[in-house]
């Protein structure tokens, strides 16, 4: 966890960039991404230099080349334990003439970093706000992978709170209950397709190292982990810089993020490639054909955007891969013959596992609409036996615009520290969620449909046109009613009719 000094500092640099004339939060990271990437890139250098000290070798990768950049200055004082020493006029020089011209050439050494760096712009507007920044991220312990993780993860967390920008970022306890749902193992090939900040990526990584930390002590298993388990795509390079530096801060050296937009192209090298897919796509409209891969219209004949993504999930997969993800209500009970025939692909030709229908307010401030999350296994052969459904009311937070916390910390999310009492449930179902999924072919089975969860068989939503609605299949309990019986009801009356007339006759009396 972030201390409060260093939250405090964070949010200092947010406001001294907006009073320099910086207020688009996305633009704000992007700087700060520059710049952690660059203190990264001196760190990696160091380590060169102190491993050719050890062994009394020369350097094998030198991350800056010895002598003279092309404008004048020595590569050394590019570095980020040089720069940070100079002059807040000197640095602003160094930085914007020499460093950032540096990081556009380093394209060409394959990390999924340096190549989302081509396009680096320099929009600092001072001197005096980049020394202030260069101070401030100087001083947090980045060699601590928790620390510099939470600190990405705190700034992430002001695109939300700033509005328009928000769809962007999907609630990091949503993100942690559908990662502990969907359970990845050490052996998983793991993609997002609208990676966005990388937050669906970034939480199954710190998932592996929490309940499997021995893929990092296994050379092979580590390798897997560093270089080939995780992958994403998106159409926005700003996007992607920020979720690869996201990446890099939660200790994931050399992930596949990359440019791709997903469902304007052929899927050549990546159909069947994945074991699982974790993604909240977005779903804002609808595109033109002409623009709409192929091989998608050739699963669902559609132009609508959610409907797409859940094609190009199944063209992803491999053959006993998963799927969780989010998806607007519409698509679990709309009317068109795309929709119907997606459903009837999920549930006849795959595996349903689960529908979990989300609170209304979970993606507000930015956006109200009712979602849901889907997931689902890909056979080829169905298996769809019973659906389970669950109908969460509350996820911890408030659901207005503010969304403020319900309960302490330590009684939020997935696994809280503390167990909750019956009323504390009402204000985070989260950890039901979890615990009822593990039973769901056990005990859920016997769960009456008035109950928060309760399983469907597969012919009963093949006979209501596969529909998916939680509110087709759950039951309301109906209070019973005494009712007295009407001689009774009559007699009663008739008193109270006497006692309103012996109470006139006496406020008569006393006018």
């Amino acid at each position: 966890m972030l201390t409060g000094e260093i939250r405090n500092q964070i949010d200092s640099i947010w406001n001294a960039f907006a009073s320099g004339g910086i207020s688009n939060p996305l633009e704000v990271i992007e700087q700060i991404t520059y710049l952690l990437f660059m203190r990264r890139l001196d760190e990696a250098h160091t380590l060169e230099e102190n491993k050719s000290l050890r062994l009394k070798k020369p350097m094998e990768r030198r991350v800056f080349p010895e002598g003279i950049d092309p404008k004048g200055r020595s590569y050394d004082d590019l570095r980020w334990s040089r720069f940070k020493n100079f002059a807040a006029e000197e640095m602003f020089t160094v930085v914007g003439e020499h460093v950032f011209p540096f990081l556009r050439t380093l394209g060409g050494n394959g990390s999924t970093y340096s190549k989302h760096m081509e396009g680096a712009r320099f929009t600092i507007p001072t001197p005096g706000l980049l020394s202030k920044v260069v101070d401030m991220l100087d001083q947090v312990p980045m060699s601590d992978r928790d620390t510099k993780g939470d600190l990405y993860e705190y700034m992430l967390s002001k695109i939300a709170s700033a509005g328009r920008n928000g769809q962007f970022r999907t609630p990091r306890h949503i993100i942690r209950l559908m990662v502990e749902m969907s359970a990845p193992t050490a052996k998983d090939i793991i993609c997002d397709p609208a990676c966005g900040t990388c937050g669906f990526l970034v939480a199954a990584g710190e998932y592996l190292r929490e309940k499997h930390p021995e893929i990092l002590r296994d050379d092979n298993a580590s390798k897997h982990f560093h270089q080939k388990m995780f992958n994403g795509y998106d159409f926005d390079n700003t996007m992607l810089r920020i979720g690869s530096m996201n990446m890099a801060l939660h200790g994931v050296e050399n992930p596949d993020i990359r440019y791709k937009d997903s469902l304007a192209q052929d899927h050549a090298g990546d159909e069947e490639k994945y074991s699982l897919i974790l993604a909240n796509p977005p779903f804002a409209g609808s595109l033109d054909y002409e623009n709409t891969a192929k091989d998608l219209q050739a699963i669902v004949k559609t132009k609508k955007t959610e409907l797409l993504f859940l094609a190009l999930f199944l063209r992803l997969l491999k053959p006993g891969g998963r799927a969780a993800v989010i998806v607007p209500d519409g698509v679990l009970f709309g009317s068109s013959k795309a929709h119907k025939e997606l459903r009837r692909l999920l549930i006849e030709d795959q595996k349903l596992d689960a529908v979990i229908s989300l609170p209304s307010g979970a993606f507000r401030p930015y956006a109200g609409v009712s979602t849901a999350i889907l997931v689902f296994t890909k056979t080829n052969s169905g298996g769809t036996d019973h659906v389970w459904f669950y109908d969460m009311q509350a996820d911890g937070w408030s659901l207005d615009d503010k969304r403020q916390a319900l309960l302490p910390d330590e009684k939020l999310g997935v696994d809280p520290a503390q167990a909750l009492t019956a009323e504390e449930h009402l204000k985070n179902n989260l950890p039901d969620v979890l615990g009822r999924w593990a039973e769901r072919a056990g005990t859920e089975r016997q769960r009456t449909r008035t109950d928060q969860s309760f399983c469907v068989p597969k012919a009963d939503i093949a006979a209501n046109g596969y529909d998916l609605s939680i509110n087709r299949y759950k039951e309301v309990v109906h209070e019973t009613v005494q009712h007295l019986p009407p001689k009774e009801i009559l007699s009663k009356l008739n008193k109270l009719e006497v006692e309103i007339q012996a109470g006139l006759k006496e406020l008569e009396g006393m006018l």
